[in-house]
């Protein structure tokens, strides 16, 4: 079977045609660089996303905070991530970066904030308390 997809490893963006036979990958076509190769390896056999969702946040400015894997994570678990990303409610300040939740499901990925959110109208409270709840 031959499976055609676009390679997002580097801008050129080539058009692969990928050789498949018994969920493996016998050959690759159309890729101008080795990245090209590995990224239809990996597609065929075990597809990786970053997440990115939001978080609720309480008594803060933003009611959603957003939020994302720092390392891609198995398309197969992305539900089950976004299950879990829902039960998440922040009701201290965050800063871009802080980690909502390290080792999320266990995956040896870390849940970071992609915003800084802060306490609303909590006087006394600087934006570099980063302290938060889960």
């Amino acid at each position: 079977m031959i499976k055609k997809m676009i390679c997002t490893e580097c801008p050129k963006g080539c058009a692969l045609s990928v050789d498949i036979e018994n969920c493996q990958v016998v050959k690759v076509l159309g890729n101008q660089c080795p990245k090209g190769e590995k990224f239809a390896v990996s597609e065929v056999v075990n597809p990786k996303r970053i997440l990115t969702s939001a978080v609720m946040g309480i008594g803060l400015d933003l009611k959603m905070i957003p939020v994302r894997t720092d390392h891609p994570i198995p398309k197969a678990k992305l539900q089950e991530a976004m299950a879990e990303v829902k039960k998440i409610k922040i009701d201290k300040s965050v800063r871009i970066g802080d980690i909502i939740t390290s080792d999320f499901l266990g995956l040896g990925v870390n849940l970071v904030a992609t915003r800084d959110c802060f306490a609303a109208d909590i006087p006394g409270q600087s934006p570099s308390e980063t302290v938060l709840t889960i």
